[in-house]
């Protein structure tokens, strides 16, 4: 293993290990922190490689403590990877002062505003720091890579497996912030992170992206109907609209009676792994 990766701690889990590492990372310019699960098919040979993308406020450990996803990875076969939601301490006035904008809001986007621009690039950290660094360090299978995530981290998800479908051969997501150019969270870290050019933003907006980037191979998403943030924050029947009109194929399951949390995920989370875990077997 790379010495440039620090080891925090690490749990057996469902045969397989939780480890927590950080890093110097050049994307973000400071250190940044990753939960993996290597299975133990992995410990025979190379895996597939299934990233998670955290909401607001989350960091690398929410995942992988509630979500009880270790042993549908186990089952299938599948590395889990979990980074941090932004970088942390760098200072940046203003950075600390909002749960939904600054430090574990990073919105998976590059920032190209000062002074956020000199740290919050966490589309380039997710997509290419992070993938070469599980290359070079982990038994995975670099072909074979999928991404999913929640709210903010399913924003994320959608637009990087829209801008690299190559890269990804699946993406799913749990109640994304499917139209942030519409609604009150994007508006508001866009406009920090990227300035006030909207047309900008559509290079982040997966119900804008979806028009003109689509898959053939379908994605899937679940939306709680008693999420809070179903109708001001998600919208995710903007990007069910988009995907009819752009032709792209899409599973969107309107669960009743779920809201926005963790037991929503872990409710649904066996059915995401399989989903990603077939389509990376072909």
């Amino acid at each position: 293993m790379s010495t440039s990766l620090n080891l925090i701690n690490q749990h057996v889990c469902f045969g397989g290990t939780v480890e927590f590492y950080s890093h110097a990372s050049s994307a973000c310019n400071s250190d940044m922190r990753f939960a993996v699960y290597q299975p133990p098919q992995a410990r025979s040979h190379p895996v597939p490689v299934l990233y998670f993308l955290s909401g607001l406020t989350c960091t690398e450990e929410n995942f992988m403590v509630k979500a009880g996803a270790q042993q549908f990875a186990a089952k299938y076969g599948v590395m889990l990877v979990a980074p941090d939601t932004s970088p942390r301490g760098r200072g940046i006035p203003g950075e600390d002062d909002d749960w939904d904008f600054g430090t574990g809001a990073g919105f998976y986007v590059d920032a190209t505003e000062a002074p956020w621009s000199q740290y919050y690039r966490m589309y380039s950290y997710v997509t290419q720091e992070l993938p070469a660094l599980m290359a070079a360090n982990f038994p995975i299978q670099n072909n074979r890579q999928g991404i999913f995530g929640h709210s903010m981290g399913g924003h994320g998800a959608l637009i990087c497996a829209l801008k690299n479908p190559m890269q990804y051969q699946s993406v799913s997501a749990f109640a994304p912030i499917a139209a942030p150019m519409q609604c009150p969270w994007g508006q508001k870290a866009f406009s920090h992170y990227l300035g006030n050019h909207q047309e900008t933003w559509r290079a982040y907006d997966a119900s804008e992206l979806v028009l003109t980037t689509q898959r053939d191979r379908p994605i899937l998403i679940d939306q709680g109907m008693a999420d809070p943030f179903l109708e001001n924050q998600l919208m995710p029947e903007r990007f069910e609209e988009a995907c009819a009109k752009a032709g792209q194929p899409l599973t969107l399951r309107r669960q009743d009676g779920y809201d926005h949390g963790y037991y929503f995920i872990a409710t649904f989370i066996e059915d995401h792994i399989r989903f990603h875990a077939e389509a990376l077997r072909e």
